[in-house]
């Protein structure tokens, strides 16, 4: 089972949150990091943001990272977007 969870964050509140669960052993770790991004912003109503050197890294290194206003390209009404693996045993 493949779990992320997605928080919108605004003033230091979490405004909304979810979970989303993968249970696929036929897809990588890698496709299931973006197919569960891509729920997430459906479930949200937001446009997938950009991954920059930033987030790949802090992702790499911690399996979590923040979308802020640079990684979208309309304008957000949230500080920023979390996004972390709480389970993963593919």
């Amino acid at each position: 089972m493949f779990r992320v969870w997605g928080k919108l964050i605004l003033q230091n509140h979490l405004i909304k949150d979810t979970v989303i669960s993968i249970d696929d052993n036929e897809m990588t770790r890698t496709h299931k990091v973006y197919k569960a991004l891509n729920m997430i912003c459906y479930e949200f109503d937001l446009a997938v943001p950009v991954w920059l050197d930033s987030n790949k890294k802090d992702f790499i290194k911690n399996s979590k990272t923040r979308f802020t206003q640079d990684n979208f390209i309309e304008n957000i009404d949230f500080d920023f977007l979390e996004f972390q693996v709480i389970e993963d045993n593919s």
